[in-house]
């Protein structure tokens, strides 16, 4: 029998075209998971015809996603749409293959756990899990800073203010921010088609339809997720989105109370000491900026700031890739975990 080291798994990718799905193309096209064969799939290609993409220098066929083409299948990563990612991630478990959802298909379903590599992977042991929710890049983030520091001081509450890049729409959000500015710099007209009023050279406080109380169902799911992967229901936790004129990388204001009053030195040393961060410590002459973060494949913290006001309060500035860090990478680890490829 062959050790886990040396398996080689056949894999599916679904959604090919998406962003998410190319950079989890891009991710694997690196070697960072064994593969015996790789196969892509599109819901826009329609059935009678196909479409090329390159794999590691060379042409790959994309098709039109059918279940009986998943036959023998290890795993398959699910970048598409919503129904098509709920249809074949329904099919995991009578087809026998694993399936990783990217793009947030099945957070509202209970029995599918929402995994963030590095904090709630224990999860991944019970092999009778065949479908995994990847979740919202800025639940990646914020699970992992507020995990680690939870690991040393107890969280009496915590805020957080999101600015959203336009990738969150995917290639027609970054197609209408361009337009935009262009059409701006060269006064010419504008045709809003993904944000209801201009995004470019501007902030939009309302990302999506708020609901009674004012917040949308993309912010409400952001708190459970995270909720979810910290396992603690009652924590003491909300947020709020703007939408930003950049296209890639979040950027993330943070505001924590902890249960005990501590010098910023002590909350420095959290981050320094885990690898998924990138630490800017007080005085450092480097800012974080989305320049320096895009494509990046670590959650950048620093600009932290005590609280004078409140014993116990800091403020701190997040960010981080929706691609890499946010998407692929976390995609890859629960892969790499489902299989016991450590």
């Amino acid at each position: 029998m062959n050790k886990p080291a040396d398996r080689q798994f056949r894999v599916a990718l679904i959604g090919t075209d998406s962003l998410r799905g190319q950079e989890i193309k891009s991710v694997l096209s690196t070697g960072k998971f064994p593969l015996k064969s790789i196969e892509f799939y599109d819901p826009d290609v329609a059935e009678e015809y196909s479409k090329l993409t390159e794999f590691r220098d060379e042409p790959k066929v994309i098709h039109h996603p059918d279940p009986y083409l998943l036959e023998g299948l290890d795993l398959i990563f699910l970048a598409a749409d919503h129904t098509t990612n709920r249809k074949f991630g329904l099919l995991a478990r009578e087809k026998g293959f694993r399936a990783i959802d990217l793009s947030e298909s099945f957070t509202e379903t209970p029995e599918v756990p929402v995994v963030v590599a590095g904090v709630n992977d224990e999860l991944l042991r019970n092999k009778e899990i065949f479908l995994v929710s990847n979740p919202h890049p800025v639940t990646i983030f914020l699970s992992h800073v507020f995990s680690a520091i939870v690991s040393l001081y107890p969280i009496k509450k915590a805020i957080s203010m999101v600015l959203q890049p336009v990738s969150a729409y995917e290639n027609e959000g970054i197609e209408e921010l361009a337009e935009q500015s262009y059409a701006l710099l060269s006064s010419s007209s504008l045709n809003p088609k993904v944000f209801r009023e201009q995004i470019a050279f501007n902030f939009l406080p309302g990302v999506e339809r708020p609901g009674k109380d004012g917040f949308s169902n993309k912010e409400k799911q952001i708190i459970q997720e995270i909720r979810r992967v910290l396992d603690q229901p009652g924590f003491n936790f909300s947020l709020s989105m703007v939408q930003a004129p950049v296209f890639h990388v979040y950027s993330i204001m943070v505001y924590i109370e902890l249960s005990e009053d501590v010098e910023p030195v002590e909350l420095e040393k959290v981050f320094k000491k885990k690898s998924v961060f990138k630490f800017f410590p007080l005085g450092s002459s480097e800012q974080i900026s989305n320049i320096k973060v895009a494509g990046k494949e670590q959650i950048f913290i620093g600009h932290l700031k005590k609280d004078q006001s409140i014993p116990g309060s800091f403020w701190l500035w997040v960010a981080a890739d929706n691609l890499t860090i946010g998407s692929a990478l976390n995609a890859l680890e629960i892969a790499r975990k489902m299989f016991d490829l450590e």
